[in-house]
């Protein structure tokens, strides 16, 4: 199906959360990596969301409890169609990775049902990405401090690979169809 043009390397890109209710997005630029006439791609090996409470002046605190001013419930998902700053269903097409964190006032943090794979392994397990950009979305339902932010990074683990003209037409046919 693929053969890789690289090793694995890392994209990261953070949004920042700074009030409940209020969802935030960001861009991956993969300009650089995917190209139509050469059947190129970016194959995503694993997505990591990671959590950081910051202070007044941007300066990450110790834990997330900084951020959350009672009960609260955070997502973050990764995709590869525009979803503006909408969530999407479990069931779109688009959706790369996804996460769940929970806080309680009782400061106990954990992760939430959302068992998404975000570990899809190297080459022909990877999910395999013809679009030019990648939407990450973060969102604090409620409980969310007004002193300080929540900044949301999504790491990706990924490399270029170069795709089978027939394989390059079913991912691009699948990813435009899930447009629609």
């Amino acid at each position: 199906m693929a053969s890789s043009k690289t090793g694995s390397f890392t994209l990261t890109e953070t949004v920042l959360l700074t009030a409940s209710a209020t969802p935030v997005q960001g861009t991956v630029d993969l300009g650089a990596y995917v190209d139509v006439g050469d059947q190129q791609a970016l194959a995503i090996e694993s997505v990591d969301v990671i959590y950081q409470a910051l202070d007044a002046t941007g300066n990450p605190q110790p834990g997330v409890s900084a951020f959350f001013a009672g009960d609260a419930v955070t997502q973050a998902q990764l995709s590869d169609l525009n979803p503006g700053t909408a969530l999407q269903r479990a069931d779109d097409n688009s959706l790369i990775a996804s996460g769940q964190l929970y806080y309680d006032s009782a400061m106990v943090v954990s992760i939430g049902p959302d068992l998404f794979p975000d570990n899809y392994g190297k080459l022909d397990e990877s999910r395999m990405v013809v679009n030019d950009q990648l939407y990450c979305v973060a969102e604090c339902a409620t409980g969310a401090a007004v002193t300080a932010s929540l900044a949301v990074t999504f790491r990706i683990r990924c490399r270029i690979v170069k795709l089978s003209t027939k394989d390059w037409m079913a991912i691009a046919i699948q990813s435009t169809a899930a447009d629609n």
